[in-house]
Formats: C-alpha cells, structure tokens, sequence
C-alpha cells in the first residue's frame, strides 16, 4: 500500500509542476509590450562576450564564449554547443532560428516544458527557454513531426528548433540555471 501511495504522490507531483511549467511559460508570453523588459535572466548587450572563431573549423567551439558547463548559441552560424566539464564539447548542431533573436550575452535557462504547441500550432518538445526579447520567449525546441522549416517571417517567434535527437540532447544536459551564452 505505501509503494502505491507514493507512486501517486510522484505522479500528482508531476503533473502539478508541468502544469506550473506551462502556466508560466503563458504568463512570460502574454506579457504586454510596454511592461516587458527587453530580456529576462541576461546580461545586457554591453556585456556579451568577446569571442574569438575558427573560421576554418566552423564546428569548434569559439574561445571566449564563458566558462564551465553550458550551451552556447552562435546567431551568425545557427548553431548550438553543449558544453560539459573541462571544457568538453558533448554535441554541437545546427537550428533553425526564431524571427526574434535574443541579445548577445549570458543567460539562464528559466523555465522547461516536454511538450506543448509552438505558436505556428506545430506540436512541440523539449522546450528549454532562457530569454524574452519583447514580450517574447525564446527558447530551444524540437517539432514533434521533425520539422526544422523556417518560421513563418510574419509572426514573432521565440522557437529555435533543432531535429529531435538533438532535442533529446539539449533536454537532457540543459536544466534549469543551465548558463546559455549567445554570441554574435
């Protein structure tokens, strides 16, 4: 009886915090956009890092993008660096970016949904945020279909989607306080 009642209270527990998760991921989007401020958990733009690229070798991580464990996002290259300890790169993809960019600088990642519907109504997974530029959040997510097309130009997007295995990956190292720098 007691392995069964516990099993409930993990599942009722469950279920509140995904249900917290989603109500919060509402409210950071349905902020209007006189009361938002231009980025949520980040530096400013001043502060973005200097970093340095290996033109040559566009897959190796950028020196000077922060420190310890991470993920880097490079909007010039659309593309995503999982950083572990000593400086280890665990997976480096490329995504496909929102119509809204998130300033150059460092973040945390602030909030985390397994799944729910993008704002093309495509379903989405793995839905790891860090930002909010405008009234918009943006975060990292992968389509449930597998979809990496661009964005609807027209509408403000915060979605940067990757392949579902590179999803999988994200949602895995990416928790929440997770340090994300975006660099030029």
């Amino acid at each position: 009886m007691a392995g069964s009642s516990a099993g409930i209270v993990a599942g009722l527990t469950g279920v509140a915090l995904t249900a917290v998760g989603f109500l919060a991921y509402q409210a950071s989007a349905t902020v209007p956009e006189g009361l938002a401020g231009t980025s949520s958990g980040a530096s400013t733009a001043a502060t973005a890092p200097a970093v340095e690229r290996d033109r040559n070798h566009p897959t190796a991580l950028p020196s000077g993008a922060g420190t310890g464990p991470r993920v880097v996002y490079a909007l010039s290259d659309d593309r995503v660096w999982l950083v572990g300890e000593r400086e280890k790169v665990r997976r480096t993809y490329r995504v496909t970016p929102s119509t809204i960019d998130p300033e150059p600088g460092s973040y945390l990642v602030t909030s985390r949904t397994g799944n729910t519907a993008g704002s093309d109504g495509v379903g989405i997974e793995h839905v790891v945020r860090f930002a909010s530029q405008d009234g918009v959040s943006i975060g990292f997510s992968a389509a449930v279909n597998g979809s990496t097309r661009p964005p609807d130009r027209t509408r403000r997007t915060g979605g940067i989607r990757s392949t579902r295995p590179d999803g999988d990956a994200m949602w895995q190292f990416a928790v929440i306080n997770t340090p994300v720098v975006v660099i030029p």
